[in-house]
């Protein structure tokens, strides 16, 4: 059998994590050694071969020109923290998979910003959160995204109010929602970098959702 890429996540310090034990759970589905990584979870040192940037709380407006005043709630250890295992792995040419809140940090990072509150901006989408995949994104046919998801418009779920604003350095914008934010993005120079607005970690039973963990899990065996 194959040897387990291990994959870094990070995400929240909380003990009850949703996210980081489904993302686990897809993860070791996938093929894949999950490793938790946060402020209160040390690293083991081991050899990582992928990423991924969790979801959570709102990006510290301080990081990508946004205004101070804005009421967000922010984790300023935690956006330290999870700047630095971007840049790591983009220094390190490690595979990337942004969720929510980490595909923004992804494009802040590379030199992108956000809209800090879209919730007075949407019209033809609620933005009322929830798990279940009921709202419809809209893919670029000729992107990885789709080829790996076998499809041209998904059913996802939503938990976000800030989105990409402004696109960072070799990124493409690769999925749109009615109102036209981006909901999906990934390198426009063939690097391994996927970043979702959604959670695809609640929907990894949905074969669509489950092939961006085998996604990870390939390129960090190569």
């Amino acid at each position: 059998m194959a040897k387990r890429p291990r994959i870094g996540v990070t995400g929240t310090a909380r003990r009850w994590s949703p996210g980081w034990w489904c993302t686990a759970a897809a993860l070791w589905l996938a093929g894949a050694i999950p490793e938790r990584i946060s402020v209160l979870h040390e690293p083991s040192g081991k050899p990582l071969h992928g990423m991924v940037i969790g979801g959570g709380d709102d990006i510290g407006p301080e990081h990508y020109g946004g205004d101070l005043h804005e009421k967000v709630k922010s984790d300023p250890e935690r956006d330290r923290l999870e700047i630095h295992w971007i840049n790591y792995a983009l220094e390190q040419e490690l595979p990337l998979l942004g969720i929510c809140r980490g595909a923004q940090l992804i494009n802040v990072v590379l030199g992108g910003n956000l809209h800090g509150d879209i919730r007075a901006l949407r019209r033809q989408t609620y933005n009322r959160p929830g798990l279940l995949p009921t709202k419809q994104v809209f893919l670029q046919p000729d992107s990885a995204v789709a080829r790996l998801t076998r499809r041209r418009k998904l059913r996802v779920n939503s938990l976000h109010h800030q989105a990409i604003n402004n696109l960072g350095r070799g990124l493409r914008v690769v999925g749109r929602d009615l109102d036209d934010f981006t909901q999906a993005v990934e390198s426009d120079r063939g690097r391994p970098i996927i970043g979702v607005q959604w959670h695809p970690e609640y929907l990894f039973y949905l074969p669509a959702q489950f092939a961006l963990f085998r996604w990870l899990r390939n390129q960090g065996a190569k």
